[in-house]
């Protein structure tokens, strides 16, 4: 037996054996001991409420972290005891800020978080109609600014520019030299 079939073989076996070996897995479970299915519903209201103040963006049923842990199970302690749901907000407000509501209160310092995008968006519209409508407005009062100047002998009025005397004797005979091009073609075949 060669090297590299005993290399095959061993390699076959160490894949089979790493496939039955049991998976070890963790997975945050914290079990309490409600005394009523309202109190077990307001606990995990109130978990997907309130952000973890470590994680950046999961709230505390869902984040594996030791301080999300910890509030979960001041939450429970706070249901046990009887507290309203507005108590323990208040609670976690004063300990933790307004960072630790998951959706923030509608105050005086969060108005640019609520009302910021649509600003933004009511500004960007703002910004294109009035350039949209200015350039518009820019092409016609150029166009109207030609039709306005003063004509005399000497200028011509040309698809609404104005062109002197010498520009239209060059004009006509750049034309006429067109002309006579494509005459002769047309009798040359070419």
């Amino acid at each position: 037996m060669n090297v590299s079939a005993k290399f095959f073989g061993l390699t076959i076996f160490f894949v089979f054996l790493a496939m039955f070996q049991p998976i070890k897995a963790q997975a945050q479970i914290d079990v309490f001991d409600f005394e009523t299915p309202e109190q077990e519903q307001r606990y995990r209201q109130l978990s997907n409420d309130f952000r973890c103040p470590m994680c950046q963006n999961a709230n505390l049923s869902s984040s594996p972290g030791g301080v999300a842990s910890d509030l979960r199970r001041e939450i429970y302690r706070m249901i046990i005891e009887g507290q309203t749901d507005a108590q323990i907000e208040e609670f976690m407000l004063a300990r933790y800020g307004d960072f630790i509501l998951y959706r923030p209160r509608l105050t005086a310092q969060t108005l640019l978080l609520w009302f910021g995008p649509l600003m933004f968006l009511l500004a960007g519209v703002w910004v294109a109609r009035n350039i949209i409508r200015n350039s518009g407005v820019k092409k016609s009062n150029d166009s109207q600014a030609k039709a306005d100047a003063p004509i005399n002998q000497d200028t011509y009025v040309v698809a609404d520019d104005v062109i002197s005397d010498e520009e239209r004797k060059r004009l006509n005979r750049l034309l006429a030299e067109h002309d006579d091009l494509a005459h002769a073609q047309d009798y040359t075949g070419r």
